[in-house]
């Protein structure tokens, strides 16, 4: 057979033309890969998911994830940068603050109190960094975006499992969002992954860890309860209906409604005049008409008060139907829980307006300290007060909702524990962190801005001092009393 023989030029040709497409072949895809990663990508952490394409994950602060979020998020990258700058003469470690910062008319939480809680969370890192409490190791604050309702918690959650052993070093989770189920998910697995986790505003009282690994600086729910069902037998009030979110993501309205029906009851002469009347917020089509139509029910029944355990938002519906009632020579009296805290200065003008006396119990009020400094730390209530740190740093931010202190009081109870697990020793994990969470009492208990703070086996804060607060007509908190579920709140040590 003849041997078939290529000129030389033509040989290299195709070597070079078989060479080119294997190139190609490889560098293509990696292209549009890149391509599509920079597309996908909001900033280092921070990534586009979901059908809005939001961006959520981690930040130092380099990455704004609201306009409206700018002058703080600043503040705190500003902070990280100094304890980098620092780190070889001071050692640090990370806490993050985490709930969903990119809201939607789905989130129960407003644009103002999830600003309110990054104030407070930078206040509680600057004291520990450099102010009166200063403290080693130093914090990094991160955070951390989990989206509108949490909708992208597990892409947020392995951002920050991957924080651990990274140059962040993290320990701690704080804030952890609304009582959901998605909320819980994001804390079981932040547990199981070593974190120590502590919540600033979950109140649902059916939340445990069994690593625990998780307190929280809030009251529970059935503290709520307790607290509001002393303070209407205190003003004399024998009768009350409870109006409950059937929604079964909803937590907080199951374990608030719940034990407010258990605890009311509890002595002679005080009972509730109907069943509970419930509407499911999960059914969009329902849910406000739903609440237009108890009005008339409850010019029926004639309860002294209505107790409501629901989210705000919903709260400020079911006072237009109270105040477009039947039987407008009745006064109503409504109480509810702290998820009115979420609630923006326009959204409570407008549920003053209708003209029902508004109480609620609350997380915590700056004026706390002022009715009662025997049970809230002076020193951390001072920076919260007219002139006080927050106000010299954030002039034009109200801070009436409490939302800033709880997560001061969060991020100042990991901070505390940083301390204790650096002890003489100097090396700091999740794990050693969380089980100092069970050694805070007595002259180690965290001296909050909303009560002295130490802890119950289940991670529960003991005796938390908790505020009545009245919505007066301009739709600003008023504090009325600081209340206990059982006895005396917690006196400093």
């Amino acid at each position: 057979m003849p041997r078939l023989e290529w000129p030389l030029h033509i040989v290299r040709r195709v070597v070079i033309g078989v060479i080119v497409s294997a190139v190609l072949a490889v560098a293509v895809p990696l292209t549009v890969n890149w391509f599509e990663e920079r597309r996908d990508r909001c900033g280092d952490g921070v990534v586009k998911m979901g059908d809005d394409r939001e961006c959520v994950g981690v930040t130092d602060g380099s990455y704004v994830f609201a306009g409206h979020l700018k002058r703080v998020e600043k503040k705190i990258k500003a902070e990280n940068a100094l304890v980098e700058k620092n780190a070889g003469k001071e050692p640090y470690v990370s806490v993050a603050y985490m709930t969903s910062f990119t809201l939607t008319d789905d989130d129960s939480n407003s644009e103002e109190s999830v600003r309110h809680e990054l104030e407070g969370a930078y206040l509680a890192q600057y004291r520990h960094n450099r102010g009166d409490l200063s403290s080693s190791p130093k914090i990094k604050l991160l955070i951390a975006n989990v989206g509108s309702s949490g909708a992208h918690w597990e892409h947020a959650v392995d951002e920050l499992i991957d924080r651990k052993t990274s140059d962040d070093k993290l320990v701690a989770v704080t804030g952890l969002g609304p009582s959901t189920d998605r909320s819980l998910s994001a804390l079981r697995r932040l547990s199981d992954h070593g974190l120590a986790l502590v919540a600033s505003t979950m109140t649902a009282t059916n939340i445990e860890d069994p690593n625990r690994r998780f307190v929280r600086v809030s009251p529970t729910n059935v503290d709520e309860a307790y607290a509001a069902s002393a303070y209407l037998k205190r003003e004399k009030v024998r009768t009350a209906v409870v109006v409950q979110d059937d929604a079964r993501s909803n937590y907080y309205a199951k374990t608030l409604g719940d034990a407010f029906t258990r605890v009311y009851q509890d002595t002679k002469g005080h009972r509730l005049v109907a069943d509970r009347m419930t509407y499911d917020s999960s059914v969009r089509s329902a849910w406000q008409n739903e609440l237009q139509y108890m009005s008339g029910q409850l010019c029926d029944q004639k309860p002294q008060a209505v107790f409501f355990a629901g989210r705000g938002k919903h709260l400020t519906r079911f006072l237009d139907s109270i105040a477009n009632r039947p039987c407008q020579e009745r006064k109503f009296m409504v109480i509810t829980g702290d998820d009115t805290s979420n609630l923006t200065a326009r959204q409570l003008a407008h549920a003053a307006e209708s003209g029902v006396r508004v109480l609620y119990t609350g997380l915590a009020h700056p004026d706390m300290w002022q009715k009662d400094p025997l049970h809230v730390s002076g020193y951390s209530a001072r920076h919260f007060q007219p002139g006080g740190s927050l106000d010299t740093w954030f002039p034009t931010d109200p801070r009436d909702d409490g939302q800033a202190i709880m997560a001061h009081d969060a991020v100042l109870t990991a901070a505390h524990g940083v301390q204790m697990a650096a002890g003489s020793q100097g090396e700091v994990t999740g794990e050693a962190v969380a089980r100092m969470f069970h050694q805070m009492s007595g002259r180690q208990q965290v001296r909050g801005a909303s009560g002295f703070i130490s802890f119950e086996d289940d991670g529960n804060p003991r005796n938390k001092a908790i505020p009545i607060l009245y919505l007066n007509t301009k739709g600003r908190a008023e504090l009325v009393e600081v209340s206990a579920p059982r006895g005396e709140p917690p006196r400093k040590q």
